[in-house]
């Protein structure tokens, strides 16, 4: 029997926040308390908001544990292990699991370009290597490949293999997971602007970008999607929809983690190649966070 997640509503795909070059801990610690207090329903760190390309593996680690040991159990943490390489990926999941985290999220290996095959290969390698489960992460724009439905259906045959983060942006895909794999296959979205039809398609809930700026406004959304409430529901992504937009004007992390300098949350530092964005998208970053209620 495959194993079991019952993972609703926002989650936050965390930032990383930096210091002289270092990572933030004291502002990560406080991002996660501040992420639980305003009704976030579980976290993500070292995703790729989180700039797992340019953390060491130490790094990654640390964030790990930080947001583990911070989080205390009050609300699920999905640790970041994906690679493109099976053998990092098994490293960094196999210490997620002992780190205490309740699953991994596995990214499909980019740039290599495996086949449906290596792919399934690839999941089942971690699969096999964890005892908690897996949520794949299907994101064609940034891994060049798809994982198929049917890759799904046998990788869901498997005993971790728990849901997916869908971050192609089709609709259909939500529904045909659902028909081959059953309701208890975890459908989490991975593109904010697309979650209302994600929902009534079927999903779960969302892994958001956007929730990093505006937690308290994307767990009412849930909330009132939970409760049959589609009125508020779409009154509330009609407020969101200019950030899910504006935030991804350029490559995320970039644009959220300004946003989240406006609020003082953090101080706006990347790790090259990223670089802050330009003055056109810090316009239309705080125009929308205007339009969401958050700054004045």
């Amino acid at each position: 029997m495959a194993a079991k997640t019952k993972f609703r509503g926002s989650f936050t795909a965390l930032v990383t926040p930096f210091k002289n070059g270092s990572l933030d801990e004291a502002a990560f610690r406080s991002l996660v308390n501040w992420q639980i207090s305003e009704g976030t329903n579980g976290l993500v760190p070292v995703g790729t908001t989180g700039e797992s390309p340019t953390l060491s593996h130490d790094e990654h680690k640390k964030v790990v544990e930080w947001c583990i040991a911070e989080a205390k159990g009050r609300v699920p943490v999905i640790a970041g292990a994906g690679s493109n390489s099976t053998k990092e990926a098994i490293e960094l999941s196999q210490h997620a699991e002992k780190a205490g985290a309740d699953a991994v999220l596995i990214v499909t290996p980019y740039y290599n370009k495996p086949t449906q095959e290596g792919m399934y290969q690839h999941f089942k390698a971690i699969n096999d290597a964890i005892g908690i489960p897996i949520i794949i992460y299907n994101i064609p724009p940034r891994s060049v490949i798809d994982m198929s439905v049917d890759t799904m259906k046998r990788l869901w045959e498997l005993k971790n293999i728990a849901g997916v983060k869908d971050a192609t942006a089709s609709m259909v895909r939500v529904s045909q997971q659902r028909a081959a794999m059953g309701e208890d296959f975890n459908q989490l979205s991975g593109e904010d602007a697309t979650i209302l039809g994600y929902m009534a398609h079927g999903g779960h809930g969302c892994i958001s970008v956007t929730s990093n700026v505006a937690p308290r406004l994307c767990a009412e959304f849930h909330v009132a999607w939970q409760k049959g409430d589609h009125a508020t529901a779409l009154k509330l992504h009609d407020k969101l929809m200019p950030l899910h937009n504006n935030l991804f004007i350029e490559s995320n992390p970039a644009p959220i983690k300004y946003a989240m300098s406006l609020l003082g949350k953090l101080d706006e530092t990347l790790r090259l190649p990223m670089v802050p964005v330009s003055e056109p998208t810090r316009v239309a970053v705080r125009s929308a966070m205007v339009h969401a209620g958050l700054i004045n």
